[in-house]
């Protein structure tokens, strides 16, 4: 009998890589306008750039641990109160700058004052671009008060929590909230599993876990022993991770609760 259900949040209930690419689109449009580049060449010079300069800095290490990817680098202020967390606030402005300066330069515009602009305009598009999936707060609503919910995220809490305050309406769902920043490691990792389990009182076969990415949140509920819930919803192979259910739309996991 399932008496509690485990949210991950980014792409599963929050529609990031939407919000990042409208974020994109808005950023680059400024670099059309001034310079007539193509917005989507941009785009995919400066997410490049983006990742070699994430992977190639100390934190690299953390920031997999904790489960934090480069474009959220791109846009969080990391104001968490822990070292390495502090590392990352003191890096991410030049990162901004010179993930943006190179996406620039590969176009053939050099111009490290512009890049430093896109830089700080990215932050700003990407907080004014919240989206969340339709069927999330129906799905939500239909669950409250007869299961337990927890929300278990990888991340900053800085970070997610900002997630959260530009979507007021979903944290009021949750009776807790986990996130791995907080923790000190993310998800697969099944510590952060058996610690929300802990959060709520149960065992491990009293929850599911319900999440997108294979490789954090049904790998870790499968180390874990809990059941887990694959949110497919773009078609996605499967690797060689076996959750115990793929489903491709939040509502098709009623029929999964009530099976359980």
């Amino acid at each position: 009998m399932i008496k509690a259900i485990f949210f991950d949040l980014d792409d599963t209930l929050l529609w990031d890589q939407k919000s990042v690419k409208e974020a994109f689109v808005a950023t680059c449009r400024v670099a059309q306008e001034r310079f007539g580049l193509d917005p989507d060449l941009l785009e995919d010079q400066v997410r490049e750039s983006a990742r070699k300069l994430y992977s190639s800095y100390e934190t690299y290490e953390f920031t997999q641990m904790i489960g934090i990817n480069p474009f959220e680098g791109l846009w969080g202020n990391f104001f968490d109160d822990q070292d390495e967390f502090r590392k990352m606030k003191e890096l991410v402005p030049g990162y901004r700058k010179d993930a943006w300066t190179a996406g620039l330069k590969a176009l053939g515009v050099d111009d490290p004052d512009f890049g430093h602009e896109l830089g700080e305009r990215f932050p700003q598009e990407r907080r004014k671009s919240p989206f969340v999936y339709e069927e999330t707060f129906a799905t939500l609503d239909a669950l409250k008060g007869n299961y337990q919910l927890l929300l278990l995220t990888n991340g900053s809490p800085d970070l997610q929590n900002t997630k959260l305050t530009i979507t007021p309406e979903l944290a009021p769902y949750f009776d807790h909230i986990v996130i791995s920043g907080d923790y000190g490691r993310g998800k697969p990792d099944p510590g952060i599993f058996e610690h929300a389990l802990s959060q709520i009182g149960l065992q491990k076969e009293d929850v599911i876990m319900v999440g997108d990415n294979l490789m954090t949140d049904i790998l870790g509920a499968n180390r874990a022993g809990i059941k887990s819930v694959w949110i497919n919803r773009h078609n996605k192979e499967r690797n060689e991770i076996i959750p115990t259910y793929e489903i491709h739309h939040l509502q098709e996991l009623f029929a999964i609760l009530k099976e359980l």
